[in-house]
């Protein structure tokens, strides 16, 4: 269950659909998938349910000790989503950033600063089309997140997939559970990374996957054995009935437009 081979289908979706696009693999098999399957499947987890909300909380180790943040996220398709980011502990009110889009217009607010912003949702890459090789084609999401976050690594796992975890000897060792749920874990020994700190040959992550939907429910990353970053859906409801107003937001009086 070893590979050092490039996985390059992040954008390889080609199942038709009269209305919406369908996943390629339904449901993995009774066995232990190979990388490729898991992958596959990973890759087209949004497309598994209508709603979903969750809850991530991250816990990175540094010089500064152990911070905390928690993301709930809250996303029904297509095109609604809503990201909200807390630092637990005291004054926890005065310290949050909201991120909100309807498909169209993306809201982002952060109450500690107090500043707001409204803009359109930002046109994709254009020219990356069938006929370039995998690894230059991109993922285009159901419903967009925000870039580089985490939520947009577990719910749209198919770049972190081909372009992180797949460039590093990358196998599966098992199962675990995670929050009561059975997930598949999967590891990756120096793997690419975006961040210099973290380019070394003992840079190593491991990463828990929900069996039915395919998204990401726990990421670990380490360097040299020492955990530097983890981070685990504490609460993860796909389908799960939202309220009217989940994705209403009005500024408050007293916030900055940056634009």
């Amino acid at each position: 269950m070893t590979s050092t081979r490039l996985w390059d289908r992040a954008a390889a979706l080609t199942v038709p659909s009269a209305d919406r696009r369908r996943p390629e693999i339904v449901a993995l098999p009774p066995r232990m998938p190979t990388l490729d399957e898991l992958f596959t499947f990973m890759r087209d987890a949004e497309l598994r349910f209508e709603t979903l909300l969750m809850r991530i909380e991250e816990r990175t180790f540094g010089t500064q000790g152990e911070q905390l943040v928690a993301i709930d996220v809250a996303l029904q398709h297509p095109g609604q989503a809503r990201v909200t980011t807390t630092e637990p502990g005291p004054g926890v009110g005065t310290n949050f950033e909201t991120w909100i889009s309807d498909g169209e217009t993306v809201r982002t607010y952060s109450r500690l600063h107090k500043l707001g912003t409204r803009r359109p949702v930002r046109p994709t890459v254009r020219g990356l089309g069938d006929d370039l090789p995998g690894t230059s084609r991109v993922y285009r999401p159901l419903t967009a997140l925000p870039m580089e976050t985490l939520p947009d690594t577990f719910i749209h796992p198919a770049g972190y997939c081909q372009n992180v975890l797949a460039t590093g000897r990358t196998w599966i060792s098992g199962t675990d559970i995670v929050r009561g749920r059975e997930a598949i874990v999967v590891h990756s020994d120096h793997p690419r990374a975006t961040e210099l700190a973290a380019d070394r040959p003992d840079f190593h992550i491991e990463i828990a996957v929900d069996p039915f939907e395919g998204v990401i429910l726990r990421l670990v990353e380490s360097i040299g054995g020492e955990v530097t970053r983890e981070a685990e859906a504490v609460a993860f409801q796909p389908d799960a009935p939202l309220p009217p107003a989940t994705f209403d937001f009005d500024f408050p009086a007293g916030t900055t437009m940056l634009y």
